[in-house]
C-alpha cells in the first residue's frame, strides 16, 4: 500500500472513531435575526454545521459577499472555530454571471487550501439575497 493512501485510511479512522467517541446529542445554537424557524448552527459528531448565511442586501454584490462571510464567520467564531476549520463550503447564487467575482472574495477571505465547494445558481434566496453561503467545519 502507498504512504499516501496508509496515510489517508489512518486520518479516516481518526476521524471515524471521534465521531463515534463523541457525544451523540446534537447542540443547537438559536439563529440571530433568522427569516425562519431553524438552528444557526449545530454542533454534532466533532463537527459544526453552519445553517446558510446571507449578508447586507440591497447595495453593492461585494458588499453583500463580504457581509455574507461575516456572517458565517461570527457564527463559526461564537463557537470557537475559523475559517481554517471549514472543510466543506455550499454557496448559493442567484446568478452565475457573478461566479468570477464571488470567487475573488471568497479566496481572499477563506484562504488557501480552501476546504471542499460546492456552488449552485438558485432562482431565489431568502430575503432577496444574491449570496447564501453555509459550511461545516470540525470542532476545535
Amino acid at each position: 500500500m502507498k504512504r499516501s493512501s496508509i496515510m489517508a485510511c489512518v486520518v479516516l479512522t481518526g476521524l471515524l472513531s471521534g465521531c463515534v467517541t463523541q457525544s451523540r446529542t446534537p447542540v443547537h445554537h438559536k439563529a440571530q435575526g433568522a427569516l425562519g424557524p431553524y438552528s444557526g448552527s449545530v454542533e454534532a459528531g466533532g463537527l459544526i454545521f453552519v445553517s446558510g448565511k446571507i449578508g447586507q442586501r440591497g447595495g453593492a454584490f461585494d458588499l453583500e459577499v463580504e457581509t455574507t462571510l461575516d456572517a458565517v464567520e461570527s457564527e463559526l467564531t461564537r463557537l470557537g472555530a475559523t475559517f481554517d476549520d471549514v472543510v466543506q463550503a455550499t454557496v448559493f447564487l442567484t446568478d452565475l454571471d457573478n461566479y468570477a467575482r464571488f470567487n475573488e472574495i471568497y479566496g481572499r477571505r477563506m484562504g488557501d487550501p480552501y476546504p471542499a465547494r460546492a456552488c449552485v445558481e438558485v432562482s431565489r434566496l431568502p430575503g432577496e439575497a444574491r449570496v447564501e453561503v453555509q459550511v461545516i467545519a470540525l470542532k476545535p
